[in-house]
């Protein structure tokens, strides 16, 4: 046999024996998968939705993956502190984030470091908190048709209160405001707690809240609920219709979590971890516990949750153009 043959057969073989070597080593990272603690980020404060959410799968997946899972606060900059900690992480599986719409927000708002259709990687979505559009009782109306002929009846004499510029409730009104081509006052408040403390007191006239938090208002009397925006009425309150059920067809804005991880994990480890979550999602004790969050419980494919983080920010940044929101 010549040298020229001897060499390719040592490449050949070389070849082979990585191509085997790769094969083997899939299974086993999921073979062999948690082998140590694994983190949650959460870029909000503790308290929160994003993190009482974060806390209950952790319970859940501590359980399912025989290792213990740690939520690990990580606040500020309207989340993006947190979120850049998992974009630079090692995507080993060991580090996921907990992430609310206002990922979305920030993504259409925001010239930010990274790129979210590729630095981080959809697992599952957990759950979606509807926002409910409430009134101070002092305003003549009980339900969104009233609502649009208030306004074009009062322009820019109707305020609306919001979490803050560029939030999702700011948002929220600005897509309301435009699809019924009505024009109101934006007021924003540095928070729901100085908002809600304003509405409550007739300060301001609305205020797109989650429907939870609204609910104890609600049910004294304080606050007159209007519609709920999400395209399905809220468990919570059944009786109350969505904006697009009240004409305003299409509209659907509403706060959503769910896990990400690291652009080039494994997708071993993501199927395992979408497998985990979505398991605990349809236990009964489990969908009892995110109810009682004013949560409805979602699931589905990484595929899944990947297209309604795309839309949202599709969504969210012509909401942004046409209202032309600027973020000092």
């Amino acid at each position: 046999m010549s040298l020229l043959s001897l060499s390719k057969l040592r490449v050949l073989l070389v070849l082979s024996l990585g191509m085997l070597a790769g094969l083997l080593a899939a299974p086993t990272v999921a073979q062999t998968y948690p082998a140590r603690p694994v983190r949650i980020v959460v870029p909000f404060s503790p308290g929160g939705g994003t993190d009482i959410l974060a806390r209950l799968i952790a319970q859940k997946l501590t359980q399912s993956l025989g290792q213990q899972v740690i939520v690990d606060n990580r606040p500020g900059a309207g989340s993006r502190i947190g979120t850049e900690i998992v974009v630079r992480a090692t995507p080993d599986g060991y580090t996921f984030l907990m992430v609310s719409a206002t990922y979305a927000v920030n993504a259409a708002i925001y010239r930010l470091d990274f790129d979210p259709a590729k630095d981080l990687l959809p697992v599952a979505q957990m759950a979606s908190v509807p926002f409910v559009l409430v009134a101070h009782p002092s305003l003549p109306v009980s339900n969104v048709k009233e609502l649009i002929a208030l306004a074009k009846a009062r322009p820019g004499q109707i305020i609306y209160a919001s979490t803050g510029n560029g939030s999702s409730p700011h948002l929220a009104g600005e897509l309301l405001a435009m699809m019924t081509n009505v024009r109101m006052v934006h007021v924003p408040y540095k928070g729901g707690g100085p908002a809600m403390i304003d509405l409550l007191s007739g300060q301001v006239q609305l205020l797109f809240n989650t429907v939870v938090q609204s609910l104890p208002h609600i049910n004294s009397g304080r606050l007159k609920p209007l519609a709920v925006g999400s395209l399905k009425r809220s468990s919570v309150l059944p009786q109350v219709m969505t904006i697009d059920e009240s004409g305003v067809r299409g509209y659907d804005i509403t706060n959503w979590f769910g896990l990400l991880v690291p652009g080039k994990t494994p997708q071993s480890i993501v199927a395992r971890i979408n497998r985990d979550v979505v398991q605990h999602l349809q236990a009964a004790d489990f969908k009892a516990q995110l109810v009682r969050q004013g949560a409805e419980p979602a699931g589905g494919t990484p595929a899944d949750f990947g297209k309604l983080i795309r839309g949202d920010i599709a969504k969210f940044s012509r909401i942004v153009k046409a209202a032309g929101i600027r973020i000092e």
